[in-house]
C-alpha cells in the first residue's frame, strides 16, 4: 500500500469555528499562502456565499497562484429538491475552487432527527449532489458526518452512504468523528473493515478532540489504511478543537515513515504554527508538542548535563527537523551545565573553576528563590552573566523616580513620572505622562537617555505581564513583572520582582533599556545636549 498521505487543511473553515477565532479575508489569504509554502495539498477556504469574508476570499485567492487545491465546503442538496437548482451547490461551483468538500449524513439517527427525512432520500441527496459537482469537473471529497457514531449504531446504513458517494464519483470518502467520542482501537477496527468492503476507494479521516484523542485517532486511521488526513494548524476548531496537524505531520513523517510533505518544508512547521497563531491572535501554549516554545526546553541540571553530551538523551527528535530549537533554561533547578550552556549561546567564556562562576550560579538560584524567573527573561539573565564576566559598562546611574497618578471626577486618570538619573558627571531630571504608570516611567526614562543614546528611538515595549507570587498575602504579596521589548532587529524579555508593582516594573524596564544598549559606550560629556547640561529636561 502507498505510503503517501494527502494533507487536507481546514484551518480557514473548521478552525474558525473555535471560540475566539475570527479571521478577516486578508487574514485568510495570508494563512493560505503560508500553508501553501508548508506544502499541504488541500486548503479548505470556507463556505462560498455564506458571508462577505468567504466571498472575498474565494475571489482573491485565485490570484495567488497556489500549488495547493483550494476547496469549497458545502452540504448536499436539500430534501425534495434537485441538485442543479440548489443554491448552495451553485455557489460552490461559482467559487472557482478546484475541489468541493461535500458533507452528508451517515448516521441514521441524524437523518431522521436533523434532516427529518427518509434514509432513502438521504442517499439520493448524496448521490445527486456528487454527480452534479462531478459533471462540473470539480473534485469531490465526501465528508461522512458522524460516521463512526453512525457505523456503531447501524453499520449497514453507514456503509451504504459511503457506497452511494463512491459510485457517484467522489474521489475521497472522509470518515468524520464529528462528536470526538471514538477511541483509537475503534477507529482502527472500523477503518480496517471498510478497506475490505470498499476496495480501492480513497479513505480520509477527520477527527475532533473532545476526548483529547484526535491525533491518536488520526494515526490509527492511517495505520488502518486512510490516505487523506484532515486537520487544522494548532488544533483550532469547535469545542475542544480538531486534529492538530502540527503533531500529525511530524508523527506520520518522522515516526511512521509516511510521505506527507517535503523534508525541507517540514522544517517550516514551527514558523507556520506560530505565524497562524499570531494572525489568529490566539495564545500558543508553550508546551505544545513539536512547535511549542518549551517543546525542546531543558531545565533540570542532570538533564542538561546529559543533553550537552548527546541531545538524544532527552530529545526524541532533532528540533531543527520541525524548525524548532533546543533551549536550556536557567532556574533554581539549574546546575553548572545550564549556566555554561547559556553562556556558550551568548559567546561568553565562563570558566567553571572560577569563583565568579560559582557565585553567579548561587546568585541566580537565590534570585529565583525570591521570585525571579529567568527562563522567561533571557535578557535579564544575559545581563547577569555579562556582569559576572566583567563585560558590561555603567551607561547611566539611577538616582530616583516619583509617580503622580491623578483622577478627577468626570475625567480620565492621568499618570505622570519624574525620573532622575546621572550620565557621566551630569544629573538629568525628566518628566513625562503616559497611558498608565509604567508607560509614563518608560517615557520619562527614555526622554532622559535618548539625547545620549539615540538608538532607543527604535525600541519599544511589546508586552507587559504581571503575576502575583503568593496569593495568600493578597494586595501585600510580591509580584513578578515580565516585559517584552523589541527593536528593528530582535525581541527580548526582562524581569523584575517586588512587593510594589511599580518597583518591579521599573526593574524590568531598566534591564530592558540596559539590554538595548549593550555594546554601547558612555558618551563624552561635551556631546550631551544643552538641556542635559542644565540638569533638567522639561516634558
Amino acid at each position: 500500500m502507498s505510503k503517501s498521505i494527502s494533507i487536507f487543511d481546514t484551518t480557514l473553515r473548521d478552525g474558525t469555528q473555535g471560540e475566539g477565532i475570527s479571521l478577516s479575508a486578508d487574514d485568510k489569504l495570508k494563512i493560505a499562502k503560508k500553508l501553501d509554502e508548508l506544502g499541504v495539498h488541500y486548503i479548505e477556504g470556507g463556505i462560498p456565499g455564506s458571508n462577505g469574508k468567504d466571498i472575498e476570499f474565494f475571489k482573491r485567492v485565485q490570484q495567488l497562484g497556489l500549488n495547493a487545491k483550494i476547496t469549497a465546503f458545502g452540504s448536499t442538496r436539500r430534501k425534495g429538491s434537485v441538485a442543479h437548482e440548489d443554491a448552495n451547490l451553485q455557489r460552490m461551483i461559482e467559487s472557482g475552487a478546484q475541489a468541493a468538500t461535500l458533507v452528508g449524513k451517515s448516521w441514521d439517527f441524524h437523518v431522521h432527527t436533523a434532516l427529518q427525512t427518509t434514509l432513502e432520500e438521504n442517499l439520493a441527496m448524496i448521490a445527486d449532489s456528487i454527480s452534479f459537482l462531478r459533471q462540473q469537473q470539480m473534485e469531490v471529497i465526501f465528508d461522512a458526518e458522524h460516521f463512526f457514531d453512525g457505523y456503531k449504531n447501524n453499520p449497514e446504513y453507514a456503509l451504504s452512504v459511503l457506497r452511494a458517494a463512491h459510485q457517484s464519483g467522489a474521489q475521497w470518502l472522509t470518515l468524520c468523528d464529528t462528536n470526538g467520542g471514538t477511541l483509537p482501537h475503534e477507529i482502527y477496527e472500523i477503518v480496517s473493515s471498510l478497506r475490505l468492503e470498499l476496495g480501492g476507494a480513497g479513505i480520509g479521516i477527520h477527527t475532533h478532540n473532545d476526548c483529547e484523542l484526535a491525533v491518536a485517532n488520526t494515526l490509527s486511521a492511517v495505520q488502518a489504511g486512510a490516505r487523506q488526513v484532515q486537520g487544522t494548524m494548532n488544533g483550532y476548531g469547535e469545542r475542544c478543537g480538531n486534529a492538530n496537524l502540527c503533531s500529525i505531520l511530524p508523527n506520520l513523517q518522522l515516526k511512521m515513515d509516511y510521505d506527507c510533505i517535503p523534508t525541507a518544508q517540514l522544517a517550516q512547521l514551527t514558523n507556520t504554527a506560530r505565524y497562524v497563531s499570531e494572525i489568529a491572535n490566539v495564545h500558543m501554549p508553550v508546551n505544545q508538542p513539536y512547535v511549542g516554545n518549551a517543546a525542546f526546553a531543558h531545565k533540570g541540571g542532570i538533564h542538561v548535563s546529559a543533553i550537552l553530551r548527546d541531545s538524544r538523551t532527552y530529545e526524541h527528535i532533532e528540533p531543527e527537523q520541525v524548525g524548532n530549537k533546543q533551549r536550556i533554561l536557567v532556574s533554581e533547578l539549574a546546575g553548572q551545565s545550564n549556566i555554561l550552556s547559556k553562556a556558550k549561546e551568548m559567546n561568553l567564556d565562563l570558566n567553571p573553576e572560577k569563583e565568579e562562576t560559582k557565585q553567579i550560579i548561587g546568585k541566580i538560584k537565590d534570585l529565583e528563590h525570591q521570585g525571579y524567573q529567568f527562563e522567561g527573561a533571557d535578557a535579564s539573565l544575559e545581563l547577569l552573566l555579562r556582569e559576572a564576566n566583567g563585560e558590561t559598562s555603567e551607561l547611566f546611574v539611577f538616582e530616583s523616580f516619583k509617580m503622580l497618578v491623578e483622577k478627577n471626577a468626570g475625567s480620565a486618570v492621568v499618570s505622570e513620572a519624574f525620573v532622575k538619573i546621572r550620565i557621566g558627571g551630569e544629573s538629568i531630571y525628566t518628566a513625562a505622562e503616559g497611558n498608565g504608570p509604567v508607560n509614563a516611567l518608560d517615557n520619562a526614562l527614555r526622554k532622559a537617555l535618548i539625547h545620549c543614546y539615540p538608538s532607543l528611538r527604535e525600541m519599544h515595549l511589546s508586552d507587559y505581564k504581571v503575576r502575583v507570587l503568593d496569593e495568600a498575602d493578597a494586595t501585600a504579596s510580591k509580584v513578578r513583572v515580565l516585559i517584552e521589548s523589541q527593536n528593528l532587529q530582535s525581541t527580548w524579555s526582562t524581569v523584575g520582582v517586588s512587593a510594589n508593582v511599580i518597583e518591579a516594573s521599573w526593574e524590568a524596564l531598566v534591564d530592558s533599556i540596559r539590554y538595548a544598549l549593550l555594546g554601547q559606550q558612555l558618551p563624552e560629556t561635551s556631546n550631551t545636549t544643552a538641556a542635559t547640561s542644565q540638569g533638567i529636561v522639561n516634558h
